[in-house]
Formats: C-alpha cells, structure tokens, sequence
C-alpha cells in the first residue's frame, strides 16, 4: 500500500465527501485528511476499522499474558486441570 496516493486535504473531503465514502467502502487503504499541511485524521472503511479493533484487543491480551508471566503469575496446565476436576467432583 502506497500511502502517499492517499493523503488529501480537508478541502478535497469537503469537496468529494460522497465520492471519498464510496471509494473507502471499496478498498482497504485508509485516507489521510491534513489540514494547514498536516496529517489531523485517517479515514478507513468499517471493514478496516473492524479488523484494527480485534488486532488491538489481541495485542493487548498477549501484553497482559506477558507482563503475568513476568510477575509470576502462571499455573502449569496440570495444576488448573487437576483445579477443574476437583471442582467438579464437589458439583
């Protein structure tokens, strides 16, 4: 993906709203919208934005599971195994 065919300013989204919508829905590079020069806001399709969301959730499970594993935190699987059928038996 080449990002720089999809940098525009405000101008241009205010100009081709419509236009810029319909393209999004059709392509998974995301726009880059600058005002005064500057990169403000990225637009991306729901699709994109959807896919982003879960990448995110996942990083920030596997940063959880590691800064556990840093701390000490962790049960061997035998153990939570042995845990869950004790559970049962008392059921």
């Amino acid at each position: 993906m080449k990002l720089s065919n999809q940098i525009k300013p405000i101008s241009y989204l205010k100009a081709h709203a419509a236009d810029i919508v319909r393209n999004l829905s059709a392509q998974d590079a995301p726009l880059v919208i600058t005002q005064n020069g500057e990169a403000k806001v990225v637009l991306q399709n729901i699709e994109s934005y959807e896919q982003t969301q879960e990448t995110m959730a996942l990083l920030k499970i596997l940063a959880l599971g590691t800064h556990q594993i840093e701390e000490g935190k962790i049960q061997t699987a035998g153990d939570v195994i042995q845990r869950l059928r004790d559970r049962n038996k008392h059921r």
